[in-house]
């Protein structure tokens, strides 16, 4: 296994740095360390032959006289084969001084220097280029909102970001659904609202949510859902007194429907009551897991203003879902499929996840023809991700026998899949540690398209997050400033400390979006 060092002397873009030489080199172990920043130190370029090397790469960021600089060097059993030093612009103007675009263009530089290192040293190249902690669509849809053509911005996005042709058309062709339908939106006076359940029938073997066996927590469950029913009560007033109006709704977990039709009609009936939810646009419940779908839980929530549900397979092979955990069979999700339909669901999404281990292309090929009987509404095709806290990484070592297949022809047989279902692209976003180095998107047939997953990824308005392990995402008005107040992710402290919860999440919204809010605080970067 590579064994990867990086040397920290200035810390300024470490996040970048780190994320992009980790997308190349996913499976390599790194160790990261740090220097003072105020410490005498030599010159990383010039002391190389001297140090020993311990890893298979080394590099050393550092700053110097106004120069953001990295020097990197490999070795392999004839010693060092690769040693040079890159070099980003920027104009240090003082931390609180430093513009916002100045900063930028420094940070770009870095990463494309470094991204065509990275390509020489490793001998391939990465579907979405140096973008790194960002959302492509969402860069292409503020390249729309300056007026740019469609054509510019696809350039701007391979010559830039060195993003391959492919990626950049569809970035650009998503940002261009976004913006039509935000298009009639006061994005600048709504919000959405989003409540967690985090409670499952069972874990993962990928998963890393904030979410509780259902078995630990069956008969406990009304616990919390008090304290979600009073914490609703609340935000509900303080947003009242903003005189906002609700865009979406959204309910996700965790697996909602773990809840019993009784605790679905008593989280539905105070959400009705609290907030104008006949007014939204979009009211989504993520029914999930196909175990958790019952005829009588479908009869609850369509006394409610819901609009949309998911049926969340993740994979149509059995063998898939034995092994990851899901304590259901394919034949069950084609059932629960059918039932919301016959209770008159006219907007069902179905969630995919392509890497998963042992799949092939015959496999996924297999899922993609079973989805396309059922013909869903919306389809979301997820690129395998595991985090930290995943049991597939905690536990690796019982699982390095699996594989995890995840390539552009597979992909595009998704997309191939959704467009014969009468689906196009509506939303992407990509997280860490995906297989492949891939995205998530989003296919709708026509108003069909999650406008809520639209928002939380392009971050026009605030959402206000209920339940445990909620991040309220504050985005100021006539900024691009935007704070979280985040909930605490165990149930048990959800509960007890439901009131601070309530506090900081008054603080948050009073500060960032009450009256005068827009305002830039002093010396303080957006």
């Amino acid at each position: 296994m590579c064994k990867i060092g990086i040397h920290f002397i200035n810390r300024e873009f470490e996040h970048d740095i780190y994320e992009l030489i980790r997308a190349f080199y996913p499976e390599a172990v790194f160790t990261v360390t740090y220097e003072d920043m105020q410490e005498e130190h030599r010159n990383p370029a010039q002391d190389r032959d001297t140090d020993p090397v311990v890893h298979d790469m080394d590099f050393r960021v550092w700053k110097e006289d106004g120069m953001y600089k990295i020097a990197y060097r490999t070795n392999d059993d004839a010693g060092v084969i690769c040693a040079g030093t890159v070099e980003g612009h920027a104009r240090d103007a003082g931390k609180n001084a430093l513009l916002l675009r100045e900063r930028k263009a420094a940070k770009d530089s870095i990463k494309y220097e470094l991204y065509h290192i990275l390509v020489k040293l490793s001998g391939r190249t990465l579907p979405w280029g140096n973008l790194t902690g960002i959302r492509p669509a969402k860069l292409a849809m503020a390249m729309l909102e300056e007026g740019r053509k469609n054509t510019g911005i696809a350039e701007e996005l391979r010559s830039r970001y060195l993003v391959s042709s492919k990626k950049a058309a569809l970035a650009v062709a998503i940002a261009n659904r976004e913006r039509e339908i935000l298009r009639d939106m006061d994005c600048d006076n709504g919000y959405s609202l989003y409540i967690g359940i985090p409670f499952c029938p069972s874990i993962c073997l990928y998963c890393s949510f904030s979410s509780s066996p259902i078995a630990v927590w069956k008969n406990r469950m009304d616990e919390y859902l008090d304290a979600l029913v009073k914490e609703t009560r609340d935000v509900s007033a303080i947003m009242r007194g903003l005189g906002r109006h609700l865009d979406t709704v959204y309910i996700g977990g965790g697996t909602p429907t773990t809840l019993s039709p009784d605790q679905l009609r008593r989280l539905l009936n105070e959400l009705t009551v609290q907030f104008p939810v006949q007014q939204a646009k979009e009211f989504t419940i993520e029914a999930g897991r196909p175990d958790s779908i019952t005829p009588e839980k479908l009869k609850a929530i369509r006394e409610y203003p819901v609009t949309r549900i998911s049926v969340n397979p993740q994979t149509m092979n059995q063998q898939t879902l034995d092994l990851i955990g899901r304590k259901h069979t394919a034949q069950e999700t084609v059932k629960a499929f059918y039932a919301a339909r016959e209770a008159g669901f006219d907007d069902i999404n179905m969630d995919l996840i392509i890497g998963l281990p042992g799949e092939d292309e015959a496999m996924v090929r297999h899922t993609l023809d079973e989805i396309r009987a059922l013909n869903p509404d919306s389809m979301t095709v997820h690129s395998l991700a595991v985090k930290r806290a995943a049991r597939l990484n905690i536990f690796k070592d019982q699982y390095k026998e699996m594989t995890f297949e995840n390539n552009q022809k597979i992909l595009d047989m998704t997309m191939q899949a959704a467009y014969s279902m009468g689906m196009s692209p509506y939303y992407l976003y990509r997280q860490k540690n995906m297989k492949g180095n891939f995205e998530n998107v989003g296919y709708s047939k026509v108003d069909k398209a999650g406008i809520y997953n639209i928002l939380i990824m392009e971050e026009k308005e605030p959402v206000i997050a209920l339940g445990a392990g909620g991040a309220s995402k504050l985005v100021v008005r006539g900024s691009e400033r935007i704070e979280r107040a985040d909930n605490v992710k165990d149930v048990r402290n959800y509960i007890d400390r439901i009131d601070e919860m309530i506090d900081r999440k008054r603080e948050g919204i009073s500060r960032n979006l009450g009256a005068g809010s827009g305002e830039e605080p002093d010396g303080r970067l957006s």
